[in-house]
């Protein structure tokens, strides 16, 4: 059955990883796609160039997405850039360029479309995607990656309140997902998972990207039309484990 027939949703971050298999998903359960990316990547439909660290790359974007597809009623924020660096380790650049992706980007993207979303009437919805170490880290490291993660889960539960009753505000919250922005450390040299990395994990292993878009189908779809504001984990028992 079509979920999202109908339905107008931009992707931010969706030529590759976790929003492709996003924006892919979407299309296939009937819904009009476009996404925003520095590229276009694999992506055959709708594509909007963009920076989301860039507040007027972002206007122009959305402005572009929103008349191409008459309006949006649903976002996801899926860009985002990673580092594994510990304090003395991280520069200020690069804690600055982390935030400014990660945490900067996903609000700019809903500022920029918060006036379509709220003028296509109730059931609009925005998913942004945080990280479990957001809500748990792992252990040293990723200082400013956990720092921006668990700013979009904050932030998330600040728009959920602000932006009700007309548009619902969710984050997903991933473990390890195997996607090329992760594949330098989730794996050794011969192609193999880390057994330390997968052993964090109650399912012993990381996700695929499409078990996390079925997440975001789920948050976006009239399903879960009484949710809003939530942190869902979705990462194989890590965040209990």
């Amino acid at each position: 059955m079509a979920r999202l027939t109908g339905r107008k949703i931009l992707i931010a971050g969706g030529a590759s990883g976790i929003g492709q298999a996003t924006a892919e998903l979407f299309r296939r359960h009937g819904a009009a796609v476009a996404v925003l990316d520095r590229s276009a990547g694999e992506w055959d439909g709708l594509f909007v160039r963009g920076d989301v660290a860039d507040a007027v790359s972002v206007g122009k974007a959305v402005e572009a997405a929103g008349a191409a597809l008459g309006g949006l009623d649903g976002v996801v924020n899926a860009a985002g850039i990673f580092s594994a660096a510990g304090l003395a380790d991280t520069s200020a650049d690069l804690f600055s360029r982390t935030l400014a992706v990660n945490l900067l980007g996903t609000f700019l993207v809903v500022q920029a479309t918060a006036p379509l979303l709220l003028a296509s009437g109730a059931g609009a919805t925005i998913v942004n995607i945080g990280s479990g170490v957001g809500i748990t880290p792992t252990g040293p490291g990723s200082t400013a990656y956990v720092a921006s993660k668990g700013g979009v889960i904050a932030m998330t539960k600040a728009l959920a309140m602000e932006l009700a009753p007309s548009v619902r505000v969710n984050v997903v919250c991933p473990g390890a997902v195997d996607t090329p922005m992760t594949r330098s450390f989730l794996r050794d040299a011969s192609g193999a998972v880390d057994p330390a990395l997968a052993n964090r994990y109650a399912l012993r292993r990381p996700a695929q990207p499409d078990e996390l878009a079925a997440a975001i189908l789920f948050l976006t779809c009239a399903e879960s039309s009484f949710v809003t504001g939530i942190a869902l984990p979705v990462d194989g028992g890590r965040t209990f484990h």
